[in-house]
């Protein structure tokens, strides 16, 4: 009874990890070396921008870098990516709100006045995926 078991139980595990997928998140044109990159990975409108779903941070090297979520359900994502250059794991603002440090977020999407609209950022993960940010400078 127990070797019929065994196979069940683990084609029902592997079915469950074929849910999930890693998405790695690939950034150029970064002003230098210094620091760190930290990308913010948003599963939900409602917490973009105030509440990340998950957080990877990376070395930068030649001017690019790059991190990897691994294992998330398939799903609509937006990612804020930004050169944590004084390393204090956060991003440096302005009194006013506005970023000191450079950011960027998925699609490249430019906010008017403000952050990026969530529409113009999100992209959907449906298998392990790589998505290509470009870095644009601090205001």
């Amino acid at each position: 009874m127990l070797k019929h078991f065994i196979p069940i139980l683990v084609f029902i595990s592997s079915f469950g990890f074929a849910q999930n997928a890693d998405l790695t998140v690939s950034v150029s044109d970064l002003k230098n070396n210094t620091g760190s990159l930290t990308a913010e990975l948003y599963n939900t409108k409602e917490k973009f921008l105030k509440t990340p779903y998950k957080i990877a941070s990376s070395p930068i090297k030649s001017n690019t870098a790059s991190v990897t979520f691994t294992g998330i359900p398939k799903g609509e994502y937006t990612v804020l990516v930004y050169h944590d250059i004084n390393k204090n794991g956060k991003l440096d603002k302005y009194i006013i709100g506005m970023p000191k440090e450079p950011v960027a977020c998925s699609n490249n999407a430019k906010g008017f006045m403000g952050p990026p609209k969530y529409d113009d950022a999100k992209f959907t993960v449906t298998a392990d995926s790589k998505i290509n940010i470009i870095m644009t400078k601090a205001h």
